[in-house]
């Protein structure tokens, strides 16, 4: 009889380790598949998820939690946290993947990568950005880490012929994440700030006023920006998860469009009454073409720019759900 099919999910309590593992236990084709999570602190309580705790950084841990695992599903980061940033991202990542090559019955490992890799919107680009798009990351440790992760999985993929699959997303929005990045006030979620942008003064008097910032570049033009809502992206977790023509592929996870800040305006005025106001940064307009995650695994997109904005304005958040920073760990 063939093994059981185990999958070990990395990053399992944050925000798309939830609700991956929500959906993956909704999913009738893989009811029988055997799910443990690598936590550090947090705990799962689910009778069909066993949990396993420790550093990821640790050989020891990872050989642990990789027994019998037949696929991976890595979520595990931290952001700019430079103490932290190579024992998960680097070492951590390495043990899994050393584990995962040195298993004849492993089958498929799935990196949730970031267009960090890339560059995001820190440098100019004349056409769409496809997964040909050579890696550069940004200053600071988190785009590094992104871009050690990606390389790190193509090469066991050379160099051992290891079944893998990059998803790599831009932000990733749920619940009210995208009103909140909109902000001008100190609970705003996410960068860049626009109170350090526009001064306390200013930001205030926006606040009072309920505008929305409109991101610009240099020359004042709205800035195309991507984004992918949760909900998408565990779609696309799912059909990599196993989908044969997920092999060794990059594939970029995302909105058909990025949110054009003019449009946004636009929209929010019409539907919400708010005004907005220019804020021009050193940033530049990015289109991520997701083309090809269509194409390969027959993916597509639900949110567009209404649908995230309404979700994001409408929700209600509840007293016992507070805004929470997943990183690190």
């Amino acid at each position: 009889m063939p093994s059981p099919r185990r999958l070990l999910v990395t990053g399992a309590t944050g925000k798309v380790g939830q609700v991956f593992l929500a959906r993956l236990l909704e999913e009738p084709r893989f009811a029988d598949l055997q799910i443990r999570a690598l936590c550090h602190q947090r705990r799962i309580d689910h009778q069909r998820i066993e949990t396993v705790f420790g550093s990821i950084a640790e050989r020891s841990v990872v050989r642990a939690a990789m027994d019998g695992v037949t696929h991976v599903v890595h979520l595990a980061t931290v952001k700019e946290t430079p103490e932290a940033v190579m024992d998960v991202t680097v070492k951590g990542l390495f043990w899994l993947l050393e584990e995962a090559r040195a298993n004849v019955e492993f089958q498929r490992f799935v990196l949730l990568g970031g267009d960090a890799a890339i560059g995001h919107f820190f440098y100019p680009r004349d056409a769409p950005v496809t997964e040909q798009q050579p890696h550069e990351a940004y200053p600071g440790c988190y785009a590094l880490s992104k871009v050690l992760e990606e390389v790190m999985l193509e090469q066991f993929q050379v160099q051992y012929g290891l079944d893998g699959c990059c998803l790599r997303a831009p932000w990733i929005m749920e619940k009210d994440d995208f009103r909140a990045s909109l902000s001008f006030g100190e609970d705003q979620f996410g960068g860049p700030s626009w109170r350090e942008m526009v001064g306390e003064d200013a930001a205030d008097e926006y606040v009072r006023a309920g505008a929305v910032p409109v991101l610009c570049d240099a020359d004042g033009n709205a800035i195309t920006r991507n984004f992918v809502h949760v909900n998408d992206l565990v779609e696309a977790m799912l059909l990599a998860l196993d989908h044969p023509d997920a092999r060794q592929e990059t594939m970029h996870v995302c909105m058909d469009a990025p949110v054009d800040y003019r449009a946004l305006a636009g929209y929010l005025e019409e539907t919400r009454g708010l005004p907005s106001v220019d804020v021009p940064t050193a940033y530049h307009s990015t289109w991520l073409d997701n083309t090809k995650a269509k194409s390969l695994l027959g993916w597509r997109p639900r949110y567009d720019l209404a649908r995230l904005v309404d979700e994001a304005w409408d929700f209600e958040r509840a007293d016992d759900d507070p805004r929470r920073v997943w990183y690190p760990g």
